[in-house]
């Protein structure tokens, strides 16, 4: 199938279409390209060949006003990469890049898709997911990522199937066309995201959980979000957005939650209520009396004639 939808690659580098080109290249004795940039975004990826891709850390964009201002710039400056199959590229509009052929006997093959600014603006409004790895790029300078061999394989296929759809004209094409498109593109972006957010989810769970513990040692002591902030070197809002997420309420509900349950047990087991609500952290008892009949039902003192434990 592969052969079967295989370009003959030129060196042209601007687009015929007004929305999107899609291509597989093999090639030996591949000469190899000046730096040059696109108005277009460019998604690469790789199969085979002895390459490194050189990526100019300055776009063309900045060079013309530096040119203007007669101010100098390090054009010179760039991200090198030795290629190993499965290696993904995604170039943003106006950054100077090239493939670089080190052994032009090697066979060179990759995918080639090109799209617009006015195709992505347009998917833009559809959902801002389809721009996570092209506004990655632009904002982070962020190009090159590696799929793993099912990773690739997946891509692949959907190279594939949009190379299909594009080199026939069937019932349906433009729609169908419109659909490969997009599930090229998101496939892309959902495996990226996974793969990236994969260790982030481990490390919010681990400081999560070590937050837990903190507040479950130091009930007693005085325990506020910009404290706790602070111990674990995080923002407030980062805390904040954790536990909502995770539990569904604030680090302060939690924190009166536990408080209150641990007056409860400190209660029934024969403490003094006033020695109780003081010793776990409430500073008055109106508002430890509010919260705990809130929560139980009851009042303190209702609750510790009806659930006080025996002494033994």
């Amino acid at each position: 199938m592969k052969n079967k939808l295989r370009s003959s690659f030129n060196s042209r580098q601007y687009m015929l279409s007004s929305d999107f080109e899609v291509y597989y290249y093999s090639d030996r004795d591949f000469k190899t390209l000046n730096p040059h940039a696109h108005d277009y975004y460019e998604c690469y990826l790789f199969i085979e060949g002895d390459v490194t891709m050189e990526i100019f850390k300055g776009n063309a964009h900045d060079d013309n006003k530096s040119k203007e201002s007669g101010l100098a710039t390090d054009t010179t400056a760039t991200q090198t990469y030795k290629m190993t199959p499965g290696d993904l590229m995604i170039v943003p509009p106006g950054v100077k890049h090239h493939a670089l052929m080190h052994d032009s006997e090697k066979n060179y093959r990759r995918f080639v898709f090109w799209i617009s600014r006015d195709c992505c603006n347009s998917l833009l409004e559809e959902s801002m997911d389809y721009m996570y790895l092209m506004q990655k790029a632009e904002a982070f300078h962020k190009y090159i990522y590696h799929l793993a061999p099912a990773q690739f394989h997946q891509v692949e296929s959907k190279f594939l199937r949009l190379l299909e759809e594009t080199s026939q004209d069937r019932y349906g094409s433009d729609a169908f066309r419109h659909v490969c498109l997009c599930d090229l593109i998101l496939t892309i972006n959902r495996i990226i995201y996974d793969e990236e957010h994969q260790h982030t989810e481990n490390d919010e769970l681990t400081l999560f959980q070590n937050i837990i513990s903190y507040v479950e040692e130091n009930l007693e002591e005085q325990l506020s979000l910009d404290d706790i902030a602070g111990k674990f070197f995080v923002s407030k809002y980062y805390v904040a957005h954790l536990f909502k997420d995770t539990l569904g309420i604030s680090l302060h509900q939690y924190i009166i939650k536990k408080r209150l349950s641990e007056c409860r047990d400190a209660i029934t087991s024969g403490e003094p209520i006033t020695t109780a609500y003081e010793r776990f952290g409430f500073r008055d008892y109106s508002s430890f009396f509010k919260s705990f009949k809130k929560e139980y039902g009851m009042s303190p003192k209702e609750y510790q004639s009806i659930y006080k434990r025996p002494v033994k």
